[in-house]
Parts: C-alpha cells; structure tokens; sequence
C-alpha cells in the first residue's frame, strides 16, 4: 500500500468520525450513519491493502 493510500484512508476514517460525532451532537441520525458508513469503507480499503501487502511480501 502506498503511503498516499494510507493517508487517504486515515483522512476518510477521520471525517467519518468527524461526522459521526456532528451527528450525535446535533442528533442527526442521518449525519450519522453516514460517519459510520465513510468509518467502514475507510476500514474495508485497508483490510484490502493489507491483503495485497501481505502478497507482495512473498
């Protein structure tokens, strides 16, 4: 994985939770879920690049 990568996913990690936490404080459920959503698809790409590092290896 590319250190821009990573970088990306931590930033889209972050602002998911940025919006989660807006969402709790203003209760707006919809802002969120979609902190929660931009949390899991930060979480899915780094599993990804992961497994592809792990292939690399060998």
């Amino acid at each position: 994985m590319g250190l821009g990568d990573k970088i990306s996913n931590a930033a889209e990690g972050m602002g998911g939770k940025a919006k989660e936490a807006a969402g709790n404080a203003t209760d707006n459920d919809r802002l969120k879920a979609e902190g929660q959503k931009d949390q899991v698809k930060a979480d899915a790409k780094k599993v990804g690049e992961d497994i592809k590092d792990e292939f690399k290896k060998d």
